[in-house]
Formats: structure tokens, sequence, C-alpha cells
């Protein structure tokens, strides 16, 4: 399904290639109003001030800055870096998070040496695989061997293109944003694929023929759920979606409604909330994490598709895998739980007041931050729960989930959640007959 998605997505891009770089190129102008808002932000900074004159280089610095092209290329480059600093801080703090919830759970300490309360460990252990040799096997396919694990992190990391993080917090606003997540999601398992097939190692293969199955099959109730959200909310803009579930609702009768915590898509209609658990049951399927982790079991693979790899390059199939915990909880987050909303009116609409003081606007934008990584984190840690709980089932178990149970729920969800929009006319909360514009 994936496949089938990306290839349409870059097909279509393809059409509309001047429309793309003429009429959504204005996106870069006005950060404040969504499109690659980090980049119009640097594009700002970068026409209003100067670096000082007793910088060194300052003259050179400033004539770069001051390219044409600087704005576009350098701020795009800019927002990667970003994206991409956050993805590393998560993952060394997820590990450590792991290793700790892991730990009390069965009554030890964990990791204690390094740093306090071992925090550090994370990190030395990253260094550790930096320094580590870079084997390929001498029968290997090489080519496909050095660029499968960039591949699959390349995979993960295109995804948080159109992911917010906060109310206007994103570092591209796309009309077709949860498209392009499930699109580029098939990125990942052609890497995946790549990575078992030339390590020329039986046990790397049966891990990605394992890895290929459980994905592509996990992919249908995903789909299905964003399909549902999508017919609900009538938008792929994931900020758009997150606006119908808070703040100030403009309703289609023309009044304003307050917006609280029973807007959210997971009390829309009495569908929503079934859907919400089966995405999240698929999403653990789609990370491989437990109890879904037979592509790594260790016991019968030795390590599965990544078998073969060390250093830098096993490092990054491992930097994959924790971005990709963050980036489903998040998708979970936007589509279900409300986002950056916290479900409080008084306390969502703070800031939002174009008169508002300035400081009050920064509160109001760090509160909505605080909220969207909070709910994010919580699910996450509901991730490590469930890893540390729950036995790995065996393969033909994890079909039968997918194929008899997931799959028969999502499909009364979206029939049902359909059939509810009609009859109630659109109306976008449970119980209340809002119709959101």
């Amino acid at each position: 399904m994936n496949l089938f998605a990306v290839t349409t997505f870059f097909a279509q891009a393809g059409k509309d290639i001047e429309k793309l770089t003429g009429e959504y190129s204005s996106k870069w102008d006005g950060g404040g109003e969504g499109g690659l808002f980090f980049a119009g932000v640097i594009k700002w900074l970068v026409a209003n001030y100067a670096i000082p004159d007793w910088v060194l280089f300052s003259g050179f610095f400033n004539g770069v800055l001051e390219a044409s092209v600087f704005p576009e290329i350098g701020a795009l480059l800019i927002t990667i870096g970003l994206v991409f600093g956050f993805v590393n801080i998560f993952a060394i703090g997820a590990v450590w998070s792991e290793r700790k919830v892991s730990a009390h759970m069965q009554c030890r300490l964990g990791p204690m040496e390094v740093g306090p309360h071992g925090i550090l460990q994370t990190v030395a252990d990253g260094l550790k695989l930096l320094a580590k040799e870079d084997i390929i096997p001498r029968l290997a396919d090489k080519p496909l061997f050095v660029l499968a694990p960039a591949i699959v992190f390349a995979g993960v990391l295109m995804r948080f293109v159109p992911l917010p993080f906060g109310d206007q917090l994103i570092a591209s606003d796309l009309d077709l944003g949860l498209f392009f997540i499930a699109a580029v999601g098939a990125v990942e398992v052609l890497g995946v694929i790549m990575a078992g097939w030339s390590s020329n190692n039986k046990w790397s293969l049966f891990g990605t023929i394992r890895t290929a199955t459980q994905m592509v099959s996990y992919e249908i109730p995903i789909g299905i759920a964003f399909v549902t959200v999508i017919l609900c909310c009538g938008s792929f803009s994931l900020m758009e979606i997150v606006n119908q579930q808070g703040g100030s609702l403009n309703g289609a009768d023309g009044d304003v409604y307050d917006g609280w915590i029973w807007h959210w898509n997971l009390f829309r209609n009495p569908f929503m909330l079934v859907l919400s658990i089966t995405y999240f049951i698929a999403s653990l399927a789609e990370c491989k994490r437990s109890p879904f982790d037979l592509p790594e079991a260790e016991s019968e693979l030795v390590s599965g598709f990544h078998t073969e790899y060390t250093g830098m390059r096993f490092a990054l199939f491992f930097l994959a895998e924790y971005a990709a915990m963050y980036l489903v909880a998040a998708v979970a987050v936007v589509i279900f739980l409300g986002g950056w909303w916290s479900g409080i009116y008084y306390l969502d609409v703070l800031g939002l007041d174009p008169e508002a003081p300035t400081l009050t606007k920064v509160l109001g934008l760090l509160i909505k931050v605080g909220v969207f990584l909070s709910k994010a984190f919580a699910l996450v840690f509901v991730q490590m729960w469930v890893r540390w709980t729950l036995p790995r089932i065996r393969l033909d178990q994890m079909m039968y989930v997918c194929w008899k149970v997931l799959l028969p729920i999502s499909l009364v969800c979206l029939i049902g959640s359909c059939l509810w929009e009609l009859a109630s006319g659109g109306a976008s909360v449970f119980g209340f007959g809002i119709e959101v514009e």
C-alpha cells in the first residue's frame, strides 16, 4: 500500500513541478502562515539582521547570507539539521529511558556508572559505535550493503517533514501531509530488503523476509486509520487536522465554539476509540517493537536483517528504530489526541489573541509544545512498557492478528465512521452536533 502511495505521490509531483516551484514557493515568505515555517523564520532573520563586524570573516558570511539562493537552500539545510538534531537527541534519551524502564520493572537499577544516574551511558555507547571498525563481508553486494542503512534512516527522517512539534512549529505544512507520511514509509521497507539481501547471510535474509511481510501487512490497518481520519476531517494536512480538535472552533452555522477535550478525534464518534487502539497495535508492528519483534528475534535469527552490520552503519538502524517510535506516537497524537491542544480551553487560547503581549504569546507557544511532546513521550513510554511486559508472539500469530483481527476491526470503524458522518451531517463532536467549518 505504501509503495503504491509513494509512486503516486512522486508521479503527481512530477506532473505539477511548475506549480510546486511557482505557487508553493510563496510559502517561504510567510513563516507564520504555515509552509516551510522554520525556513521562513531563518529567511526573516537573514533579511533583518547581519553578523556584527567584530566577528571574524563577517563580511564574507554576510555576503553569503545575502545571496539570493541562500534563504531557500540554506534555510532548507538548516531545517533538515534541526530535525536531524531532534532525532538524535530523542534517540539518546529514549535508549537511556528504555534501559531505566526495563530495569525498574525488573527490580534493578540499570546503568549507573557513566554520568549522574547513568545518563551519559548512551552517549558512551554511541562513541563506541563510531570508533568501531566498519566491516563489509567479502561476498556481500557492497553498493547495496553500504546504501541500505542510509536509505532506512532517510525513510524515517523524511516522514518528519510534515510532522508538527507545536502550533506552527513544523518543517513544512504539506497539503498532503498524512499521505506523504504513508507514502514515504515504503522507502524504509525497501532499505530493509536491501540490507538483508546484500549481506549474503541466510539469517539476514530470513529476517528481511519477516520484516517485509510484517511491515507491508500492518500498513493496511494503519492506512485505513489514516483514511478514516481524512474522511472525518476533510483534510490531509496535519496542521488542519489538529486545528479542528481544539482552540476556538468555527462552526458551519457561523458561531465560534470553545474547544475542549471532547473535541478530540478520539471522541468524535463511537468508532474512533477502537480505531485508535487498532492504530497503536499496528504501529508497534510497523516499528518492529515487542511483541512484534520477530524480524530481530535474537534467539532465532541472531539479530535479523542487520546481523552483518557494525559501527556507524548499525547505529543508523538503531537511530531509525527509535525515531520511528516517536514518529508513530506523534502521528497518533495528531490524528486522535488533539495534537498540541491540552483539552482545557482557557489554557489552549493563551497567547492566541493577536493583541496579546509577546511574553504571553511565547508562553502559550511553549505550553503547546510541552503538551504535544508530553503526549508523544507518554505513548513512547507505553511502547517501552509493552516491550518489557508481553512475550514475543509466533509468526503465524503475528499474521493472524493483522489479517483476521485488526483489518476487520479497522474496516468496521471506517464504515461506521462514514455512516456516523452522514447521519450527523458532518458533526465533528460526539454528542454535541457541532459541525466545524
